[in-house]
């Protein structure tokens, strides 16, 4: 953890799977099933954690292989199999929901920036009773023109700045490369949370790393 990061933010974005909540039974046994029907070898569960978290056009063709038209094909048939009850097979990672509790009554804007598609995202942070914390809440969007992080974290930014928040200090939390990625090209400083599905050399450029609740809550909040 960086001693020196400063604690007066204006606003805070959190990333959702493997920081925010813990999805990786979800969306494993999800895209397991996927590789299934598109007459693929199943990776194993080790190889399947690596998927979670980046976009998913990204991850087929980066972790799979495969073309971008077998990674379009496979993103539709992933997202067919991950809905309803199969999405909300997740939960909270301990003391997240406190911390957002504790930010949201700070008044300290805060921005939902996950590469999930947006109403699925949506849909699961109101299953868990979360969605009031937030001001804003961007995912990647059902057309596909928006699935990079550097995009959604642009979005979030545009959509809290539409709500008279001030963006002037942000920062981003997030567990994986492709948010420190998103970050950084939004001029954002990232906070990387040890408890999630990225390895340490994905938080090589991060601002800080974190390995608690605790510590978090004393970046965020002082």
């Amino acid at each position: 953890m960086n001693p020196t990061l400063t604690r007066t933010w204006s606003a805070i974005l959190f990333d959702l799977d493997g920081t925010i909540t813990d999805s990786a039974p979800a969306i494993t046994s999800s895209l397991a099933r996927t590789f299934a029907l598109l007459g693929r070898p199943v990776p194993s569960h080790h190889d399947l954690l690596a998927y979670v978290g980046p976009p998913l056009l990204t991850a087929f063709q980066d972790y799979a292989g495969m073309t971008p038209d077998e990674a379009a094909e496979a993103v539709t048939v992933y997202r067919s199999e991950y809905h309803g009850a199969a999405a909300l097979d997740t939960a909270v990672y301990p003391g997240v929901a406190g911390l957002l509790e504790r930010i949201h009554e700070a008044g300290i804007p805060l921005a939902l920036a996950t590469s999930k598609p947006e109403l699925t995202a949506i849909d699961i942070l109101t299953h868990f009773g979360l969605a009031r914390y937030f001001t804003v809440m961007v995912g990647a969007s059902a057309d596909g023109t928006r699935i990079t992080k550097t995009a959604i974290v642009a979005e979030a930014l545009h959509r809290l700045t539409q709500t008279g928040a001030d963006v002037s200090a942000p920062v981003l939390v997030g567990d994986r490369s492709h948010d420190v990625v998103g970050a950084t090209a939004n001029r954002l400083p990232a906070i990387v949370v040890e408890w999630g599905y990225g390895s340490p050399a994905e938080a090589a450029d991060a601002t800080a790393t974190v390995f608690s609740t605790d510590q978090l809550a004393k970046l965020l909040l002082g």
